[in-house]
Parts: structure tokens; sequence; C-alpha cells
């Protein structure tokens, strides 16, 4: 268990520094200081530094099938259940370092002599059965095709992402986030009303418990019982 929480916590400490200065910025050595764990234990843990990356690439991509499964559950309408998901991602992009980093580090992708994930296409397959359970119920506008407004939703949602990323340290995420919604609603509605869906969106999010990230125990611990 030990071995685990310290794994753990070089991983973290190896985000944080991915995603401060990058991939060729951080050498084992900047993350030996921080973690204050020697350059040997490290190794011993993580055979390279791009072993250590791409562990943290995988950990972003675990992040998300909670977060999915969460939102797939409540009894909502399709449409709100996908705006609501993309809050929640939004917030994790700016507010989890293994998040943040595992973007980074794949969008340095080139620089990491490790095969990483592919990003998007599990998210493009959710946002379609989403608008393909939105078209069932009506919810959808006539002639919207579920499959490519899915690839044009994630588009858009990535794309602000950078955008924010670039402009503001996606400080300003959720106004961004909330201003596409209105845009792209209005196209995705049967009967456009984005003021109203975001309303309730905005009221179910205020009204549940504060989300709480998994401690390094909990992660251990679901990892063990899957």
């Amino acid at each position: 268990m030990r071995a685990n929480l310290t794994r753990r916590a070089l991983l973290e400490t190896a985000a944080q520094l991915f995603d401060e200065r990058g991939y060729a910025g951080t050498s084992i050595s900047d993350i030996s200081a921080l973690s204050g764990r020697t350059s040997g234990a490290i190794y011993f843990h993580y055979a390279s530094k791009e072993k250590l990356a791409l562990a943290v690439v995988e950990e972003h991509f675990a992040s998300w099938p909670r977060m999915i499964e969460h939102h797939r559950s409540t009894g909502r309408p399709a449409l709100e259940k996908l705006v609501a998901l993309s809050f929640t991602v939004a917030r994790a992009f700016r507010d989890d370092v293994v998040v943040r980093a595992g973007s980074r580090l794949w969008m340095e992708r080139k620089a990491i002599a490790a095969p990483l994930p592919t990003p998007f296409v599990d998210w493009i397959g959710v946002v379609t059965e989403l608008l393909a359970e939105a078209r069932a119920n009506g919810e959808l506008a006539a002639g919207v095709d579920p499959v490519p407004a899915a690839h044009s939703v994630v588009c858009a949602f990535f794309g602000i992402h950078t955008v924010s990323d670039a402009l503001d340290g996606r400080e300003h995420i959720e106004e961004h986030l909330h201003n596409l919604w209105r845009l792209l609603l209005t196209a995705l509605q049967a009967h456009p009303d984005p003021a109203a869906l975001l309303d309730r969106v905005r009221a179910a999010q205020a009204s549940a418990p504060p989300a709480q990230k998994p401690s390094a125990d909990d992660a251990l611990l679901t990892r063990a019982e899957a």
C-alpha cells in the first residue's frame, strides 16, 4: 500500500511540473526536488520519464468514465445531461492538475517516446449516444443527425478550451462554455430555449453536494475492486 501511495504522489508531482513546464521542460531531477524523493526512488516506480508521462496521460483518460456514468444515470433529459457533463468536464480541465497535465502531454506527444491513448474518439461516441437519446425523446431538432452533430459539438467544446487556456488560463471557461451552449442549443433543440435549459442545469448543479476528488486511497481501492 505504501508503494502505491508513493507512486500516486510521484504521479501528481510529475503532473504539476508537466502542466507548468511541459514534457521537455521537466526532468526527473525536477520531480525529485519537488517530491522530496530520490531519482532512484522515481526510477524504481517509473522506469523512465516517458513511462511517467504515459501514466499521467492514462490517469487523465481514466478520470472520465465516472463523470460520464454519473450524468448518464440521472433522470434528466438527454440534452440537459450533455450540457451538465460538459460543465463537469470543463471544471476538471480547469481545476485538476492531472487532467491538465494529461492534456498538455498529449499535445506534446511527438516529443514522448511512448504510444499514448487516442483522444476525442470516446467523447464523440458519448455525445453521439446522448444526441441519439435526445432524438428518440423528441428533444432534438428535425434534421439534426446525431453523428455529425456530435463531431461538431466535440470540436467546439475542445476548441473553446484551447482558446480559453491561451487567453485566460481557463479562468473564465464556464462563462465561455455557457455562451457556446446558448449558440449550439439554438440549433440542437426541437423547441429552442437555451436560457431555460442552462438555468435548469445551473440550478441542479447548485443543489448537488460538492464533488470530491477521490483520495489516493480511494483511487487505489477502486482499481483493486476493478
